[in-house]
């Protein structure tokens, strides 16, 4: 009797339990009937079960075979599933949309996907799968582009100003800012050479200037020169107006007239040269004029500042004028009719303004030296002192 007291105590647990997990059914889901349990005698031997086996009623027995639900807040960690103890879930796929679905029950409301959930760290734990890197665009772009000639962009029509500032303020404000980039046009006038030559007995002087005005491409050139001695005529002189284009960062190219004013035959040339910047940093020129009587001449200068000090500089220079006939009203014979070579030194009290002494060398060859001697002069100048001033504003 005792036995089978024993054996109905230690089975009502398990039936309990039974009746509470078909308790647990879900809304919805059709669950069969539990079966029918014997009678319990009045007596309940339930209450004096060990509390292990109460407690039971909130753990699956592993004998029952049922499944239960893990709750929501239950995770399945790395370690856990090391262990065999649960599956992890698999990462949800980031929406390929740029916008999240509606949350909070708002309608309407998009939320900005994240960039990338999915941290490294994470990743080697194996929480969750990144996201596929994106290919670079491997188009050059800024200043990875190559050098080229194509022309600027056009400047930004959307400027902030032009909303509180009339558009003719604007206007004119926007010219004066691209001429003080680049568009500016400037002037100068300099004389290279205004000086004293002292000879033996025919002293005399001598000029050599231009003045320009103009932008960075193309200016206004006039050219001057000559010579003549005290208390005498001028005996040779020109003055030239050039175009000046140029042609790149170092060379203009220039075309236009000259004019001789001295005392020989008063020719008018049409004339095209080019002056700049030669390599180790000589500045040269060159010209052919060509007159109205179809006389052709050419002329090249060439000179060179070696700066000793900050202010003392030496300059060597050399000229050459030659002709293709010969022109006697002028005293000039075919081929090279006149060398000069010089040496001066000048010390710049400013650079706008700068005296100096040095010494010339000129000679007449061929057909220009039989006109010098014809009117007494030597053909060979000699040696000769200079004494002038370099300025320029």
């Amino acid at each position: 009797m005792k036995g089978l007291i024993l054996s109905i105590a230690l089975a009502t647990p398990a039936a309990a339990q039974m009746h509470d997990m078909h308790g647990m059914a879900m809304p919805g889901m059709k669950m069969s009937p539990p079966a029918p349990q014997p009678k319990k005698p009045v007596r309940r031997v339930v209450k004096k079960a060990p509390a292990t086996q109460r407690r039971t009623k909130t753990a699956a027995p592993a004998k029952s075979g049922a499944i239960m639900a893990t709750p929501a807040a239950e995770a399945c960690s790395p370690e856990h599933a090391a262990m065999g103890h649960c599956t992890p879930t698999p990462p949800t796929p980031a929406p390929s949309a740029d916008v999240m679905p509606d949350h909070g029950g708002m309608p309407g409301m998009a939320m900005p996907a994240p960039a990338d959930p999915c941290l490294p760290a994470h990743a080697a734990m194996g929480h969750c799968i990144p996201a596929a890197p994106v290919a670079k665009n491997d188009m050059p772009a800024g200043t990875d582009q190559p050098a080229g000639n194509a022309p600027a962009p056009a400047p930004p029509a959307d400027l902030a100003a032009a909303r509180f500032h009339d558009p003719a303020a604007m206007d004119a404000a926007n010219r004066a800012m691209r001429q003080e980039h680049g568009g500016m046009r400037f002037g100068q006038i300099i004389f290279n050479l205004a000086e004293m030559q002292v000879r033996n007995g025919r002293d005399g002087y001598r000029w050599d200037g231009e003045g320009w005005f103009g932008g960075d491409i193309d200016r206004l050139v006039v050219k001057t020169e000559g010579e003549g001695g005290f208390g005498r005529q001028v005996e040779a002189a020109e003055v030239q107006a050039l175009y000046a284009r140029a042609i790149d960062p170092y060379w203009n190219l220039q075309a236009g007239v000259r004019q001789d004013i001295g005392a020989g035959a008063r020719r008018t040339y049409a004339t095209i040269g080019i002056e700049g910047l030669a390599p180790y940093w000589f500045d040269v020129e060159g010209a052919v004029f060509v007159s109205n009587r179809g006389d052709v001449l050419a002329r090249v200068e060439a000179w060179y500042d070696q700066r000793l000090t900050q202010r003392a500089i030496l300059q060597p220079r050399v000229e050459m004028n030659l002709a293709a006939q010969d022109v006697s009203a002028s005293g000039i014979g075919a081929g090279l009719s006149s060398a000069e070579i010089g040496l001066r030194l000048r010390y710049e009290i400013r650079r706008e303004f700068a005296p100096y002494v040095g010494l010339s060398w000129e000679r007449r060859y061929g057909s220009s030296a039989r006109y010098f001697r014809a009117d007494g002069a030597s053909t060979t100048g000699g040696i000769v002192g200079v004494l002038g001033v370099r300025t320029w504003f």
